[in-house]
């Protein structure tokens, strides 16, 4: 684009020649604003302009650096014009064709860096919407995950309630507390085995018991832990402590580990078996095919634990007791390893509460 000394002429403004003195240009400009003066043409719009205009022309022709190089671009302006107009009409329309030529190139160029530019914006805008989409759609996609998550936490849930804890070794196992002068006969584990009979068959053979005072002084009160062979017969034994009617006076029978197993809880929760020991009667005609008519401990001339009232708990859990008569160091053929390491566990927690029991009579005596 021209500047403004290009577009308007400061000799010209001014009404001077290139050969004007200072004096000469004074007195054009005092001239000239006096005619274009706002104050003198109140009712001109572009009269403060013009006078702006004249300024500027007077200003720049009074410097005489800003007029040398002013000067030197009029003189070429003019031995440009002179050489145009000496050219012939074919030579004259050679020079418009390539002034032409070079204008369209530059508005080539300049109309193409445009079509450029809006294609990087358009690039741009399709890029933001794509990754918006990306975003919206991976929101979406996570969502959908979480809310997977969720309802398979909830069916997890669902059905950990329903699936049954895992049977411990000591599930079994009650401790039983009693006073001599009521049962003076409680000094033996087949004595007490007996005692117990009504509510299922126990394991002789673990049975532990500490009489209190120890002989030779004369016994006063018995504990000893009991194992029975199934959970349901130690929940119904539990459920009769201190039954006059069962025979149980000043018996006190409790859970060996100070409360009731995982599976206990699990069969109330889910409303399978009641405070008493009885359990509804969907289980009160538990199949006795899946196990043995008489148990290899129990005499035949016994009762068996089913045909008692405490006997509807489920036979189908696992006997944890089977193996726990046999000596842990002995090898027995035909013993799994699995078998092996649980009557080691076994005689390990009835060691410790064989250690419980005399720790706490000692802290009593």
């Amino acid at each position: 684009m021209a500047t403004s000394e290009e577009e308007t002429n400061p000799y010209e403004l001014l009404g001077v020649t290139l050969e004007s003195s200072e004096a000469e240009i004074k007195t054009a400009y005092r001239q000239r604003s006096l005619k274009v003066h706002p104050d003198r043409n109140r009712g001109n719009p572009d009269a403060a302009r013009k006078f702006h205009e004249l300024n500027q022309a007077y200003e720049l022709l009074l410097d005489p650096l800003r007029r040398m190089a002013l000067d030197a671009k009029v003189r070429i302006k003019e031995a440009r014009k002179a050489r145009y107009a000496q050219y012939d009409h074919k030579r004259r329309n050679l020079v418009e064709e390539l002034e032409e030529r070079e204008r369209a190139f530059k508005r080539s160029k300049m109309e193409k860096e445009a079509k450029q530019k809006e294609m990087w914006r358009e690039n741009e805008r399709v890029m933001e919407e794509g990754r918006l989409m990306r975003e919206a759609r991976e929101k979406e996609l996570r969502k959908r995950e979480e809310e997977v998550m969720e309802e398979a936490r909830k069916a997890k849930e669902r059905t950990s309630e329903l699936e049954p804890p895992p049977v411990g070794t000591l599930d079994t196992t009650v401790r039983v507390k009693y006073t001599l002068s009521t049962h003076p006969e409680l000094t033996t584990a087949e004595q007490l085995s007996a005692l117990l009979r009504p509510f299922g068959v126990t394991d002789i053979s673990d049975i532990l018991i500490s009489l209190k005072p120890s002989p030779p002084k004369k016994p006063k009160r018995g504990t000893a832990i009991v194992p029975f062979k199934q959970i349901g017969d130690a929940f119904a034994a539990v459920c009769a402590s201190g039954r006059e009617e069962r025979g149980l006076k000043d018996v006190e029978i409790t859970w060996a580990e100070g409360k009731e197993s995982g599976l206990i809880e699990w069969l109330k929760k889910m409303g399978q078996l009641g405070s008493n020991g009885v359990t509804p009667s969907r289980f009160s005609a538990t199949s006795t095919a899946s196990s043995p008519a008489t148990s290899p401990t129990q005499p035949s001339g016994e009762p068996d634990s089913t045909s008692t009232p405490f006997s509807s708990f489920p036979s189908t859990f696992p006997d944890l007791q089977d193996a726990s008569s046999f000596t842990p160091t002995k090898s027995v053929p035909g013993l799994d390893y699995e078998s092996l390491t649980l009557m080691r566990l076994r005689q390990a927690e009835r060691e410790r509460l064989e250690r419980e029991i005399l720790e706490q009579e000692a802290q009593q005596g």
